[in-house]
C-alpha cells in the first residue's frame, strides 16, 4: 500500500489521482513539509501565472508575501490535523492585483505534514464577499422606507379616502375603479410596511438561543400555514451548543428560507430537509485583517425544487429581486441582513434537482485575532 506520507500524484498508483487534479477547473496546489510546492495543476499555473517548472521546488513565502493568509492557513491546517476552508480571504498575486477568495486547506498523508490546498472564486450570488455588499443594500433599502413612510403614506391615505367616498357617489364599472384605486394604495403602504424588517435592529437583546428549538419552532408554524402538506426532514445535530443571537430573529430568518422552499417545491413530491452541523475548520477573515471569525455551527435548508434560474442567481439576495410572480424581494435580502447581524455568512448551491442554502453561524468565543 503507498505510503500517503510520500505524497507524489504522478508517481505510480497516484497516476489517476495527478489526472484528476490537472482536470480541475480551481487551482490545486500541495505544499510538502518545508513549505515548498511539490505540486500544482494547469489551473494553479493559469492563476498564478507561472509554470510548473518555475513554482515547483520554491518556497510558498517566495510566491506569496510573508504576512499573507494563506501561509497562515498551512500552519492552522498542520497544527490542527483538519480540513480548514476561509471565506474572504483577500489574496495578493506575485505579478500583482489581488481577489477575494474562498480557500481551502487539507492534511496529505497520515503525518500531517504536506497539504492540499485549493483556491475558489465563487460566483457573485454566492460569493461570500459580498455580505458587507447585502448589509449595504439592506441598509439602502432601510433609507427607502424611511423616506416612504414619510413622502409617500400620508398622501396615500388621502387618495384611499378620497377613493372610498367616491365609491358611495357612483355606479356600476365606476365602483370597480374606486375600489381599484383603494386596493392599490393599500398594496403600496403594505410594501412600505414590510420594509420596517431592515430597520435597526441594534438594540436587539442578543442572548445564548438552542438552534433547534429555533428549527421546531419554523417546522411547526410553517406546517399549520404555507406548507401544511410539505413534507419535513430532521438532520439535527444534538450535540451542537448555543448559538449567541436573537431568538426572534433567527426563527424569522429560517422561517423565510422555508418559505421560499415551500413555493419552490412541487407540492406532491416536495420535500425540505433542515440540517445541522458542526463545521470545526469553516471561518471568515474580518475586514481590514482584524483577525478571523470561526464559523462552525451550519444550518442547512434543502429543498428538490427545479432550482433558481440563473438570471435572477447573481443578484439573489439583493432588494426587489424575485422569482415569483407576486415576490417583493425583500425575503432574501431580510435574511443575508439578519445572518450578518448575527456575525454569519449564507451562501447557496442550486440546481435542477433542488437548493440548499447554508448559514453559517458563530457560537459563543469564537473570534481570535489574526496570527503575526
Amino acid at each position: 500500500m503507498p505510503d500517503n506520507s510520500e505524497y507524489s500524484p504522478g508517481a505510480g498508483g497516484y497516476a489517476e489521482a495527478d489526472a484528476i487534479l490537472a482536470s480541475m477547473a480551481f487551482p490545486v496546489v500541495v505544499v510538502d513539509p518545508s513549505d515548498e510546492i511539490s505540486y500544482l495543476n494547469g489551473a494553479a499555473e493559469q492563476f498564478f501565472e507561472r509554470g510548473a517548472h518555475r513554482l515547483i521546488g520554491h518556497k510558498l513565502n517566495k510566491i506569496l508575501p510573508s504576512d499573507s493568509p494563506v501561509i497562515d492557513l498551512v500552519r492552522n491546517v498542520r497544527d490542527g490535523g483538519i480540513s480548514i476552508f476561509e471565506y474572504g480571504i483577500d489574496l495578493e498575486l506575485p505579478r500583482g492585483g489581488g481577489r477575494s477568495l474562498m480557500i481551502s486547506g487539507s492534511p496529505v498523508g497520515l503525518d500531517g505534514g504536506s497539504v492540499t490546498l485549493s483556491f475558489h472564486q465563487q460566483l457573485a450570488a454566492r460569493s461570500l464577499e459580498r455580505q458587507h455588499e447585502y448589509r449595504q443594500a439592506a441598509r439602502s433599502v432601510t433609507a427607502m422606507a424611511s423616506m416612504l413612510a414619510h413622502e409617500v403614506k400620508n398622501p396615500l391615505s388621502g387618495i384611499r379616502g378620497a377613493a372610498q367616498l367616491l365609491e358611495r357617489s357612483v355606479s356600476g364599472s365606476d365602483q370597480s375603479l374606486a375600489r381599484l384605486i383603494q386596493d392599490e394604495t393599500d398594496r403600496v403602504c403594505g410594501l412600505v410596511d414590510r420594509m420596517d424588517v431592515f430597520g435597526d435592529t441594534d438594540f436587539l437583546v442578543r442572548k445564548p438561543v438552542n438552534i433547534h428549538e429555533v428549527l421546531q419552532r419554523v417546522i411547526d408554524s410553517a406546517s399549520v400555514g404555507f406548507a401544511q402538506d410539505v413534507e419535513f426532514s430532521k438532520e439535527f445535530d444534538p450535540s451542537l451548543p448555543p448559538v449567541p443571537g436573537n431568538r426572534d430573529l433567527l426563527v424569522q430568518i429560517f422561517l423565510n428560507l422555508v418559505k421560499n422552499a415551500s413555493e419552490a417545491i412541487n407540492p406532491e413530491t416536495g420535500r425540505i430537509i433542515l440540517r445541522t452541523a458542526f463545521r470545526r475548520g469553516v471561518s471568515l477573515m474580518l475586514p481590514g485583517g482584524e483577525g478571523r471569525v470561526h464559523l462552525p455551527l451550519c444550518v442547512s435548508v434543502i429543498d428538490n425544487g427545479p432550482g433558481i434560474p440563473d438570471i435572477v442567481a447573481g443578484n439573489l439576495f439583493d432588494p426587489f429581486v424575485s422569482t415569483k410572480l407576486n415576490g417583493t424581494g425583500l425575503g432574501l435580502a431580510f435574511v443575508a441582513k439578519a445572518v450578518d447581524e448575527h456575525g454569519g455568512i449564507i451562501e447557496f448551491d442550486t440546481g435542477p434537482d433542488g437548493t440548499e442554502f447554508r448559514v453559517f453561524l458563530p457560537i459563543g468565543g469564537t473570534i481570535e485575532e489574526t496570527e503575526e
